[in-house]
């Protein structure tokens, strides 16, 4: 049966301002799919539990693991401490990913972080301008947040929980004062340029065995997905400009667009995205669908507090009673 798998993050906006993002966006093949199909709301994991749930080896392996063997830094006890900046906005202290560092800058910061640290068994290393690592000797006792949860957050209640945390919190703080002084990080202030000013511990939960799905294509613009399908050998490919249906039994398709653009805080280039989406994917597989071209359409929605999933068969286009609703209706 040929079947596609389609995640999406970040389609459902806070209901604060959803209908005013959405309004004029025309999207109607995307809303029969979300209106025509079996619906089902769970509480949120994070998006990386999510993946790791649909592309898994099967072993205890860590997702700090799994990225540090794509970068090249082989086998070992993994942390990510990729670089952030924190920005003090009234009574948070909110948490910006993705800082635009050179590799340069980053290993110079990786070799002050090092020296600062020596003796305390903590080795620093950036393979990656925005992927950083920190080698343990073994793998603490503390539960991370990942970066897709943590991003645009406050830290607080975010920060590393369990009996080792209290470590894990003083290292946090004598980084965020180790870095804030730094003369790169002043020069790059100088220039406009936001200072990396901490870095983020996560990674270090055991990818999970949640499904036995099996996908004959992968294809995504998350790294993380590119990471874990070479981990199990699955064949993968970029995001691609537009949907087409292929031979393949079974495809997994994961679109991180929205969230990218709604983390900039940039809704005009979310509304943009989604348009080009709504036209080049869900179009052509909502006609898929109807043609018989495909058997089954699954969409999950990821995004706030909760993992929404719509099941679709050819039989779904039948559905007419089921309404199409605006896309504002499913804000989060």
């Amino acid at each position: 049966m040929k079947s596609v798998h389609l995640v999406i993050t970040d389609l459902f906006l806070p209901t604060e301002f959803a209908a005013e993002v959405c309004a004029g966006l025309h999207l109607p093949a995307l809303e029969r799919i979300l209106s025509r199909g079996k619906s089902e709301t769970n509480q949120m994991v994070s998006l990386e539990d999510t993946l790791c749930g649909l592309i898994s080896s099967g072993s205890d392996t860590t997702v700090a693991q799994v990225s540090a063997v794509y970068d090249g830094l082989g086998e070992g006890c993994w942390l990510r401490a990729d670089p952030v900046h924190l920005r003090l906005q009234r009574e948070q202290v909110v948490l910006l990913p993705e800082v635009e560092v050179s590799l340069a800058d980053a290993m110079e910061l990786c070799i002050d972080l090092n020296e600062h640290f020596a003796g305390e068994g903590l080795t620093f290393f950036a393979p990656h301008p925005q992927r950083w690592y920190v080698k343990v000797e073994q793998s603490p006792d503390i539960i991370t947040v990942p970066m897709s949860q943590a991003a645009g957050h406050n830290i607080h209640g975010n920060l590393p929980v369990g009996p080792e945390s209290g470590r894990w919190h003083r290292l946090f703080n004598e980084i965020q004062m180790l870095l804030f002084a730094h003369p790169l990080n002043e020069a790059r202030e100088a220039r406009g340029e936001l200072p990396v000013n901490s870095v983020w511990f996560w990674g270090n939960g055991a990818v999970p065995v949640q499904s036995t799905a099996s996908y004959v294509t992968v294809s995504s613009d998350e790294v993380l997905v590119e990471m874990l399908a070479r981990a199990i050998g699955a064949p993968f490919s970029g995001w691609q400009s537009e949907w087409h249906n292929t031979e393949e039994d079974a495809q997994l398709l994961v679109w991180s667009g929205l969230r990218a653009a709604l983390q900039r805080g940039d809704l005009h280039a979310w509304r943009e995205a989604l348009q080009s989406f709504e036209k080049h994917y869900a179009q052509p597989l909502w006609h898929a669908l109807r043609t018989g071209k495909i058997d089954r359409l699954q969409l999950e929605v990821a995004g706030g507090d909760r993992l929404r999933q719509f099941g679709l068969t050819r039989g779904s286009r039948w559905a007419f009673w089921h309404k199409s609703r605006p896309l504002a209706e499913y804000s989060a």
